[in-house]
């Protein structure tokens, strides 16, 4: 695995297994136990999801010390209030059965979200939270989030993929120290008939997945592919045995339409 460090001091790993429309307890556990039998050690959920107590026991059970796993969740838009903030963090902490979460993200940006953010800065200061970022932010948003509570996030999870690479946002992370996160990295199967992706597959013996992934660790970007099929979980893991030529990796880079797949945060509609 390889790992990044972030601006609070902790170490994240750059591959982790997404959650995302995994809406049963048990299929969820049932799919991070195949994940952490591949090998990762980031699980990445979020109270929408609701399938944290599937995560939870999944964790729980797999014999792994607290200190071997990384678990992300995130918090609804539409809780802003402090009060139903640490409602909704000790609920994760109970279903997650952890006595702290490693990472815990502003789910969509929102105009309470000071509120929001300072409470979770609160819970990292009693230790129950490790490190605190967001997710779906802009640049605006970020900074906005800075100049209301002085705090800078570690993290922004943000749709990213061959077709919608954020390179301005991603320059502008980079700038503040922000580690960015690709969530949608393989845009849902979407892009695997492309025909570069279809070439760089044949040339280096590796799935179109695989080569989109590959490409983020190269390019710095963390990433969570999501699936429920235990071969693909195993397929989207086994990308640390090459490396793409710079050529290639330009290639990649090219495909970028600047065009965004899924919902604006500008607009996201959910509070």
């Amino acid at each position: 695995m390889e790992y990044i460090l972030l601006n609070d001091g902790n170490r994240i790993p750059a591959l982790g297994f997404g959650t995302y429309k995994i809406d049963s307890d048990d299929e969820a556990e049932r799919c991070v136990n195949e994940a952490l039998e591949a090998g990762y050690d980031l699980i990445d959920t979020a109270t929408f999801y609701e399938n944290e107590k599937g995560v939870g026991r999944a964790l729980s059970s797999s014999g792994l010390k607290r200190n071997k796993y990384f678990v992300t969740t995130k918090i609804w838009p539409t809780v802003q209030k402090k009060d139903d903030v640490k409602r909704n963090l000790d609920n994760s902490l109970e279903w997650l059965r952890s006595d702290y979460i490693d990472m815990v993200l502003i789910h969509w940006p929102h105009e309470a979200d000071a509120t929001v953010f300072e409470t979770m800065n609160e819970y990292k200061e009693k230790g129950l939270i490790k490190s605190i970022g967001v997710s779906n932010y802009k640049e605006h948003h970020i900074d906005s989030l800075i100049k209301k509570t002085g705090l800078i996030p570690c993290l922004d999870q943000v749709e990213l993929h061959p077709y919608f690479q954020q390179k301005e946002l991603r320059s502008y992370l980079k700038e503040k120290n922000i580690a960015c996160q690709a969530w949608a990295p393989l845009m849902r199967a979407k892009l695997f008939d492309d025909e570069v992706l279809v070439k760089l597959s044949s040339k280096y013996n590796k799935t179109p997945a695989q080569i989109i992934l590959r490409y983020d660790l190269q390019a710095g970007i963390l990433t969570i592919p999501k699936s429920t099929h235990q071969e693909r979980i195993k397929e989207n893991f086994d990308i640390f045995d090459f490396s793409l030529e710079t050529g290639d990796m330009e290639l990649i880079k090219s495909m970028d339409k600047n065009i965004r797949q899924f919902r604006d945060p500008d607009n996201h509609g959910f509070c």
